[in-house]
C-alpha cells in the first residue's frame, strides 16, 4: 500500500494535517477526560453518567442536550464547564509534550515544493500554541476548534482549511494518525494517508481507508514527494 508514485502522477497541491499524535507529543488520558466530564455532568443531572464510546467533544454536547431539557437554559453551563475542564487537561499534556523534531523542515520543505499545507486539531487553540507557537510561519492555516463550527470527523472542518487554501478536494491530502482523520478526509472527498505516530497501527488506519499510511509524516512526505512538486 506504501506505494511510491511520482508526485507529477499524484497531483496533491495542498496537505492538511490533524495536529495531536501527527505533529506533535501531547499524552492526553481520554478515559480520564471522560471521567471529569461526568463528574462535571453530575452537578446538573443529579446522577453521574457513565462514559459511553462516544469521542469526549460529542458526548459532551450529548449532555448538554439532556440537562437543556430538564433544566433550560443550564446546557450551555454545563457545556462550558465541561469544556473548561478538557481544555485544562490538553493544556496540562501541552506543557508536558512537544512538536515532533522534523515537523518545522518537513513544513518548509513543502512550501518551497509548492505544497500549501493547514493544521487541523480537535484541540484547543492554547495547547497548539504552547506547543506550536510559531505555527503560522510554517503553514497557511490553523484550525483548532474554536475556529470552526464543527470540528472533525465533520468534512466541515476539512473544507474551511482547503478553503483557506483554495484548494480543491482531488489534489489535497488530509494526514493523521487516527481513524477520525481518515474518515474525515474521505468525506470531504479528500485523499487520505494515516501515520502510525500517534496510538493505532498502520494496519488499522489502512483498515480504517487510508490510501497511504507510514511510521510518521516526515516519512509519508518523503515518500509521497520524492519524486518532486
Amino acid at each position: 500500500m506504501d506505494v511510491c508514485v511520482p508526485q507529477k502522477e499524484r497531483k496533491i497541491n495542498a496537505v492538511v494535517f490533524d495536529f495531536d499524535g501527527t505533529l506533535a507529543h501531547l499524552v492526553i488520558d481520554f478515559t480520564e477526560m471522560k471521567r471529569r466530564v461526568a463528574a462535571a455532568a453530575s452537578a446538573w443531572l443529579g446522577r453521574r453518567p457513565e462514559p459511553n464510546g462516544t469521542p469526549a467533544l460529542e458526548w459532551i454536547e450529548e449532555l448538554a442536550r439532556d440537562i437543556e431539557v430538564g433544566q433550560a437554559g443550564q446546557g450551555r453551563r454545563f457545556f462550558d464547564a465541561a469544556h473548561a475542564v478538557i481544555r485544562d487537561m490538553e493544556c496540562e499534556a501541552a506543557s508536558r509534550g512537544g512538536l515532533f523534531p522534523f515537523v518545522r523542515k518537513m513544513l518548509r520543505d513543502l512550501g518551497g515544493r509548492g505544497v500549501d499545507t493547514a493544521i487541523i486539531t480537535r484541540n484547543c487553540a492554547q495547547a497548539v500554541e504552547a506547543v506550536f507557537p510559531d505555527a503560522l510561519d510554517y503553514c497557511r492555516a490553523v484550525l483548532p476548534r474554536e475556529a470552526v463550527a464543527r470540528v472533525k470527523p465533520d468534512p466541515g472542518h476539512l473544507r474551511s482549511a482547503m478553503e483557506i487554501l483554495g484548494a480543491l478536494p482531488e489534489t489535497t491530502l488530509m494526514v493523521g494518525d487516527h481513524p477520525l482523520d481518515i474518515e474525515t478526509g474521505r468525506r470531504a472527498g479528500t485523499r487520505t494517508a494515516g501515520v502510525a505516530s500517534g496510538r493505532i497501527s498502520r494496519e488499522a488506519l489502512l483498515a480504517a481507508g487510508a490510501e497511504f499510511t507510514a511510521s510518521d509524516a516526515r516519512e509519508l512526505v518523503e515518500t509521497l514527494f520524492s519524486g518532486g512538486a
